[in-house]
């Protein structure tokens, strides 16, 4: 048998029990999961019910069942082993934007092969940086630029590692917890707190979903400069400080969302290519660093709801890896 991991109703989620599936001419591999990962904003939102109605299509996983009106599959970073498939492909470990389940039916085109020398867990990260480098595209940092990402979660962490190569006039990134701001400071990049954040930026990127950080962003970026608002508030409605200076200098909020390439790549990058590039950033060994947590696959019920609660958990959460032990056995816990 085989199991998926489906929410019911907000903040109501079980493992259900399901044939193990066999691969067929549509969905030629068959992939055995040796683990998942919670990506944590969205997957709150998901949990907590508070996906909109008017984007719900737009916000659907590439592999999910189900519909956020309940009950839904969701989830999108999993690696496994393809055991059932072309004799090419048997044994081969893959990275997929595939939900929280013991077994999936995909196509080549659906899983990226993960190198040797990037473990499962690191794999796992694949979407964080995907997602860091199209932040980056979105209006690309240029020589010498001052950039300051606000937010140090599993998404700005891992764009910060992307940022810290470039070379840059200036770069930090602020953030309220003092354990992140460590973090940052033992990868050598410079982290404040929200008050000591230096101005006159030429980009800030904002990910940390709070009101207070859009408007500190609009605070210390520098006249006709651009704030790339990279955070996803599903339901709330942040108040956002468009009076005072914001028309006199000629300031910028530039959109950023994964769903698609942005424009200055579009024409020439596809998603499978952007991810391709996630993938292979993956070999700095500071991104082991965001994997805050393991478990075992039958407690994410509980821990989903740990980490999609405010509090001392889900403060301390970037990335919580989920393993799938060889063979999956067992009553999960509902």
């Amino acid at each position: 048998m085989a199991w998926q991991y489906w929410t019911t109703a907000p903040r109501k989620s079980s493992w259900r029990e399901v044939p193990t599936p066999n691969v067929d001419a549509a969905h030629p591999l068959r992939i055995r999961t040796t683990a998942t990962a919670i990506s944590k904003g969205t997957e709150t939102l998901v949990h907590n019910g508070q996906v909109p109605d008017s984007i719900a299509e737009h916000m659907r996983g590439p592999a999910q069942l189900g519909d956020f009106s309940y009950p839904v599959s969701y989830g999108y970073l999993a690696v496994g082993v393809v055991d059932q498939g072309p004799e090419a492909w048997l044994g081969q470990r893959v990275f997929g934007l595939l939900p929280h389940h013991s077994h999936h039916l995909v196509t080549p085109d659906d899983v990226l092969p993960i190198p040797e020398g990037i473990s499962d867990h690191r794999a796992l990260l694949t979407g964080a940086a995907e997602t860091g480098i199209n932040i980056l595209w979105q209006h690309p940092p240029r020589f010498g630029d001052r950039v300051t990402i606000i937010g140090a979660g599993m998404i700005g962490a891992a764009t910060a590692l992307l940022c810290s190569r470039m070379p840059l006039e200036r770069f930090e990134v602020v953030d309220l917890n003092p354990a992140r701001r460590q973090l940052l400071t033992d990868w050598g990049i410079t982290a404040v707190a929200p008050e000591d954040a230096a101005d006159d930026c030429d980009i800030v990127i904002h990910v940390s979903g709070s009101q207070a950080g859009l408007a500190r962003a609009l605070e210390i970026v520098g006249d006709d400069a651009v704030v790339i608002e990279a955070s996803w508030y599903g339901e709330n409605a942040p108040a956002v400080p468009l009076g005072a200076d914001f028309h006199a200098r000629r300031l910028s909020i530039i959109a950023s969302q994964v769903g698609q390439v942005p424009p200055g790549h579009r024409h020439r990058r596809t998603t499978a290519q952007r991810k391709a590039a996630g993938l292979a950033a993956l070999t700095d060994d500071r991104f082991d660093d965001l994997i805050t947590g393991v478990s075992d696959w039958t407690d994410l019920p509980q821990v989903m709801d740990q980490a999609t609660t405010p509090g001392e958990f889900a403060d301390a959460t970037l990335c919580h890896v989920f393993d799938y032990p060889k063979p999956v056995k067992g009553s999960p816990n509902v």
